[in-house]
């Protein structure tokens, strides 16, 4: 049986088994930020087993005073996370993986944007 994550303020409910077979549609599409907390770049470069400074030169961005993860262009317009594996279609980090990833597809940015939500994940259910 598969159980449905919901999370209040939300329309629509996640079915976490469907992300086996949907080969990284939130990891994979148009350029953006993949943000990260220091506290999260310290537990990932732990997770690597590198330095907090090979972490921050290698694989993350400064964005004012933030960080953002790294991303690997794939064709024009289609970018992939850095720490997303091509061939397997799954994340290489992730169970150190960031809040930001952690929380997907609850964001507020998709409490008013369901049918964009719906389109890029097909782990959206109506609930």
């Amino acid at each position: 049986m598969n159980e449905i994550i919901k999370q209040d303020g939300f329309t629509y409910g996640f079915n976490p088994k469907a992300c086996d077979t949907c080969e990284g549609n939130c990891c994979i599409g148009e350029s953006g930020y993949i943000w990260i907390a220091k506290s999260e770049c310290e537990e990932l470069a732990k997770h690597l087993n590198i330095e907090l400074e090979d972490l921050l030169h290698n694989y993350l961005r400064r964005i004012g005073y933030n960080y953002s993860i790294n991303e690997k262009k794939l064709s024009e317009d289609n970018y992939a996370c850095i720490f997303f594996d091509l061939e397997k279609k799954q994340c290489s980090v992730y169970e150190a993986r960031p809040k930001q990833c952690r929380t997907f597809p609850f964001w507020d940015y998709f409490k008013n944007r369901v049918k964009e939500v719906k389109e890029e994940c097909p782990a959206i259910k109506d609930i």
